[in-house]
């Protein structure tokens, strides 16, 4: 074994008997780089990566290869997903160097950490243009030997290009509404209206755009903008990247038209895609995205949940070593599976003997939106589940990350107000309590992630595990606020406060205002870069500013209301400019510019609570139950509801009509 046996990552683990000599990040082998005077080899991916296993099978296990690297280099295994801000920098300098990214991700370094070539796969034997991994290997190894200086200075250029994102300044005024209606236009161009979302293939849910649309719609109601989200997901709920036996969406479609995914399903997605399918039930009262929400939530609670409460972060797209073995069906199995119902079964949901995906049917609905399945359906679904659950599963990669269970939590919460679910608000209490258990030391700082692993091992054989980034606290954050907004339990609104603050301290750039990816006690990295690109999930400065300028309103503190205003600031050109690749940001910009309407409801009034959470309503805070430090509390009256603007209250009111009536103009 090597040196990643001892890790807690899934990822890092999974290479531990690679004949490959893997260090794990740290000053350890880039000491042994500088000793040897040989490059470092850098391999970034993530346990649910398909072309990280398929690299992996024909290199890293290979003896033969593995001599090679291990003869010229120092080799180190990242997980991505445990070190977003490793992956983040060197993730730009391939982009840089190459015009594209992606995992696995390969970059050789200095050994002071610098990078100076890099792609993402590079298969074992040459084809379609790309040099074989061992050849490439080598002519690295023959320009650092003959060719120093020149790669030197290349990494030095390199180097400070990273350090850009950190010297974004911007002090302007802040943006008013109509950024969001050029934002919408810049959607609709892109809009793709026979299919659904936006671009072309590969095609991911983008669930941050559909949300940016509601949003504008909720400001000035368009049955176009509305169209495009009920488009889209109609037709994700209908394709095959949904899937229909268990609940769940996987990662994207390598197609236009949501038919064949990568079958990896990551938490981030379900907590995302959740959210947008539960605002737009709230939106439509269709009750075909109730149930891709019920189906969803679902999924992640039966296959996704940790012992104790917190969520795994994912599962894998292969399972006995063949992609999506686990998910596909052949109209045989349905039969001998469904009996009576196999007809309806395969005729719902289009199954035909030659299959859509290598001789197998992927399960999808023919006709788009109709997802509300007839008796006989719905009893071959579950035969279908029962007969599944015998398969051997995709791999699961059991670390839990905080930022994800943060945006579940957040989703999670909303979700069990929104719908009055009692198990799920009792299930997102528990995932809070777990949070603060596994995620957070004794001395307050928050951590990445946690695996199981730790609870069975004695302390002195687990390694540093890395402390939590700007994103993770955001992520926290909101999912503590609206934890709070769901259960009326004051301790919550408090559990937001020390993360804001936290965040604030330790991750806030004084000079030029937004946050840096990691915090000041952090290992320091080539570049401190700062997170604002929103992409599949939403940027650490686009997050925090959404979930400060909510937490501003429900307490008052002004700090958190002017530090999501300079965020805004700070990225309002580029967000102006490039609208599609701010949306989260463009959601904090709707806040800022408001109004925001703080509603309070003083005393056992579940009527009224009720009325404010079941709706869409965007711009809205709500304070309720047991009361905390915040001017919302200040002399107000039992059996009321108080609709304020910055703390200016609108006169009480004590029926639904009239609090809906205040919430409406």
């Amino acid at each position: 074994m090597n040196r990643l046996a001892d890790s807690t990552s899934p990822y890092l683990r999974q290479h531990r008997e690679n004949p490959v000599d893997w260090y794990p990040w740290g000053e350890e082998a880039f000491a042994e780089a500088r000793r040897r005077d040989v490059p470092v080899l850098l391999s970034v991916g993530y346990s649910a990566c398909h072309w990280c296993h398929v690299m992996a099978h024909e290199s890293f296990e290979d003896p033969e290869t593995a001599e090679v690297v291990n003869q010229l280099f120092v080799n180190v295994k990242v997980d991505r997903e445990e070190r977003p801000d490793v992956d983040a920098v060197y993730m730009d300098a391939v982009q840089a160097m190459t015009g594209h990214g992606g995992w696995p991700m390969t970059v050789f370094l200095t050994p002071d950490g610098r990078p100076f070539f890099g792609g993402t796969y590079f298969p074992k034997e040459s084809r379609a243009g790309m040099p074989d991994f061992v050849t490439l290997c080598r002519a690295v190894d023959d320009a650092w030997r003959t060719r120093r200086e020149e790669i030197v200075e290349q990494a030095g250029r390199l180097t400070e290009a990273l350090r850009q994102s950190a010297l974004l300044a911007g002090k302007g005024p802040l943006p008013g509404a109509e950024v969001l209606d050029a934002a919408a236009d810049a959607l609709r161009a892109q809009f793709d209206a026979e299919w659904g979302g936006f671009g072309r293939a590969p095609k991911f849910p983008q669930t941050m755009a559909h949300e940016l649309l509601l949003r504008v719609h909720h400001r000035r109601p368009d049955d176009d903008l509305l169209d495009m989200v009920t488009t889209s997901l109609d037709a994700m709920a209908s394709g095959g990247i949904y899937d229909h036996v268990g609940g769940g969406f996987a990662r994207y479609s390598v197609d236009t038209f949501w038919m064949v995914p990568h079958f990896e399903k990551m938490l981030y997605d379900q907590a995302l895609l959740a959210r947008v399918y539960l605002h737009a039930w709230q939106v439509t009262g269709e009750q075909r995205y109730r149930q891709v929400l019920d189906e969803t939530i679902g999924y992640v609670l039966r296959d996704l949940r940790a012992p104790g409460g917190g969520c795994y972060s994912a599962e894998d797209a292969d399972s006995e070593g063949e992609e999506g073995k686990f998910y596909v069906w052949r109209p045989e199995e349905i039969r001998q599976v469904c009996g009576d119902d196999a007809e309806a079964a395969i005729e719902w949901y289009g199954v035909t003997p030659g299959g859509n995906f290598e001789g197998t049917n992927i399960l999808h609905r023919p006709v788009r939106g109709d997802l509300l399945r007839p008796p006989a359906v719905e009893r071959a679904r579950q035969a279908l589940f029962e007969a599944r659950e015998q398969r051997v599963r995709p791999g699961l990669d059991d670390k839990v990350l905080a930022e994800w269970n943060g945006l579940f939590l957040a989703t999670l919460s909303e979700a069990a107000a929104a719908t009055g679910d009692a198990d799920w608000r009792h299930a997102a209490s528990t995932l809070g309590e777990f949070l603060l258990a596994h995620l957070r030391r004794d001395d307050g700082r928050w951590l990445r992630s946690w695996h199981p692993d730790l609870e069975r091992r004695p302390a002195a054989e687990v390694g540093p595990r890395p402390l939590a980034y700007a994103a993770d606290h955001a992520a926290l954050v909101d999912g503590f606020t609206r934890l709070a907004e769901c259960t009326g339990e004051a301790r919550w609104i408090g559990e937001a406060r020390a993360t804001a603050d936290a965040l604030l301290d330790r991750f806030w750039d004084d000079e030029e205002g937004g946050l840096f990816t990691t915090g000041d006690d952090a290992e320091p990295l080539v570049a401190r870069q700062k997170d604002v690109l929103d992409g599949a999930s939403p940027s650490a400065n686009a997050s925090a500013a959404q979930a400060l300028a909510r937490l501003a309103a429900l307490t008052g503190e002004v700090r958190y209301q002017e530090a999501a205003e300079d965020i805004v600031r700070l990225l309002a050109q580029p967000a102006t400019a490039h609208p599609t690749a701010f949306t989260h940001l463009l959601g904090a910009v709707d806040l800022v510019v408001g109004p925001v309407a703080e509603v309070a409801v003083v005393g056992e009034r579940p009527d009224l609570v009720g009325a404010v959470q079941r709706r869409f309503l965007p711009r809205t805070v709500l304070a309720w139950g047991e009361p905390y430090p915040s001017p919302l509390w200040e002399g107000r009256t039992e059996g009321r509801a108080y609709v304020c603007e910055r703390f200016a209250c609108k006169e009480p009111v004590d029926s639904v009509d009239a609090l809906l009536a205040q919430l409406e103009t």
